[in-house]
């Protein structure tokens, strides 16, 4: 009878994946380099870290926010050049209402991911660490139950927006500790949207406020969504097709790069390529009458927030 040609095995002993080759002629003459080999191959096909990407192989994707809902007439325009949306849970600064309620079913049905926004406190109306408590708390369960009223899954990130730039006081602080607390007690993810520009404190020192929170110990884990428009590293008002990454922003971990804002801050931008519209505003390619101004980012995934499930 014909002997089997040697084949190669695997089963898990202990939890361990070891590797083995059947009976036949060839199995005496295999030697140990040989079995070493096979089982680099094997530990290669296997391992989950195999699978994962540096960011720098990773693609990057393109969103665009804004304050206003730019109207149902605006998606499919935008869709062409765009994967993702803000999301305004609450009015964003400056405003009294917020026209993007209502919009989440619409907006997904178009294709589009998410970056779920709640407006932050400004310092001056967190006078000690009582009312930064309070106030924490209370915008925690105001954003937490905005989003389950749209219709945002439990693990949304629901990004805190921050205005203020350079080192947060530190009742400031006690404010994002505590808002982070209660809104992953309410099932969603904390992030902060943020400086991530260099801010002179004295000479030869300088801090950004995603340093400023991420070295805080309570905030650590909180995802960073980043604005930098100074050019470089900012490529200014732009939609590259393969867009760079956010950590080409300066900040390494940031999951979100906004890198242009409407409308130009020409003290930042003034070494951009020139390719904002001649009111200072930036504007979709596909835009052509120029009708929607709106900022732009990147990020490593088409839903930084987790928010289209």
């Amino acid at each position: 009878m014909r002997q089997p040609a040697a084949a190669f095995f695997m089963r898990k002993i202990d939890g361990k994946s070891m590797i083995g080759i059947t009976a036949g002629p060839a199995k005496a003459a295999l030697s140990a380099i040989t079995l070493l080999a096979v089982a680099a191959l094997f530990a290669c096909i296997v391992s989950p870290q195999a699978s994962v990407a540096p960011e720098s192989a990773r693609r990057s994707y393109l969103g665009f926010d804004r304050n206003i809902y730019p109207g149902d007439e605006a998606t499919p325009v935008l869709r062409k050049t765009f994967a993702f949306a803000s999301y305004w849970l609450s009015p964003p600064p400056g405003e009294k209402t917020n026209t993007w309620l209502g919009k989440r079913r619409f907006l997904r049905s178009q294709g589009f991911g998410f970056l779920v926004l709640y407006r932050g406190r400004e310092s001056r109306e967190l006078k000690n660490e009582e009312a930064a408590r309070r106030n924490g708390t209370q915008d925690a369960k105001n954003a937490a139950a905005a989003a389950k009223s749209e219709g945002f899954a439990s693990g949304t990130i629901i990004f805190l927006d921050i205005e203020e730039g350079g080192r947060l006081p530190a009742n400031y602080h006690a404010y994002l500790a505590v808002w982070s607390e209660e809104i992953t007690r309410a099932g969603y993810q904390p992030g902060v949207y943020c400086s991530g520009m260099p801010v002179r404190e004295e000479p030869g020192v300088t801090i950004t406020t995603v340093d400023d929170i991420r070295n805080d110990a309570a905030s650590s884990d909180i995802t960073i969504w980043a604005y930098n428009d100074f050019c470089p590293p900012s490529p200014g008002c732009t939609f590259p097709q393969d867009p760079p990454p956010p950590s080409a922003s300066g900040i390494g971990y940031a999951a979100v790069w906004q890198f242009a804002q409407s409308p130009r801050r020409k003290e930042f931008t003034a070494h951009c390529p020139a390719k904002y519209a001649p009111d200072g505003n930036c504007y979709a390619p596909n835009d052509t009458v120029h009708k929607w101004f709106l900022d732009v980012n990147t990020a490593t995934s088409p839903d930084p927030s987790h928010g289209a499930k």
